[in-house]
């Protein structure tokens, strides 16, 4: 949803994607570019060239090659919960005057601030649906790797 909300405020927005097979649904969500974050030839590319970063993943990156497409005192803000520490040379910040932030969800305000922009802006989450007949199938799902969206269960309604 990050890369909706960014381009409806106005931003220039470059999608990262550890696949290139995701491109096009990027696309489809709003990005104006996408970037294969594990293509170290296209993040030289961008060497300095974006202000802001908001990372929503929950797995590890090069964090160096992302914070090197980072422009002069350019920001990367983590949302996702990444599992391990994320290690960053200080001279990558320090030369850049880069940064590197973090924040939790918005309070009850600001989400419902939110949720008007979405409705005004027909911004809508991008998930995977499974009926509450196949509540196992999800978790399975989960865990091999398959899921591309967040997973929602629907009541069996008859």
């Amino acid at each position: 949803m990050a890369v909706q909300f960014l381009n409806k405020w106005g931003c220039e927005v470059y999608a990262f994607t550890s696949s290139d097979s995701k491109r096009e649904e990027a696309m489809n969500m709003s990005a104006h570019h996408v970037v294969n974050s594990r293509d170290g030839a296209s993040l030289k590319k961008l060497a300095s060239a974006l202000n802001f970063i908001i990372s929503t993943v929950n797995a590890p990156l090069d964090w160096e090659a992302i914070l090197n497409t980072l422009a002069p005192k350019g920001r990367l803000h983590i949302v996702g919960v990444v599992p391990q520490p994320i290690p960053v040379a200080a001279f990558t910040l320090i030369d850049g005057q880069r940064s590197i932030s973090g924040s939790p969800l918005g309070s009850p305000a600001t989400t419902a601030k939110m949720l008007e922009f979405c409705a005004r802006h027909d911004i809508a989450p991008t998930i995977e649906l499974f009926p509450m007949s196949r509540v196992n199938d999800a978790p399975d799902h989960l865990r091999t790797g398959k899921a591309r969206y967040r997973i929602m269960l629907a009541a069996d309604f008859k």
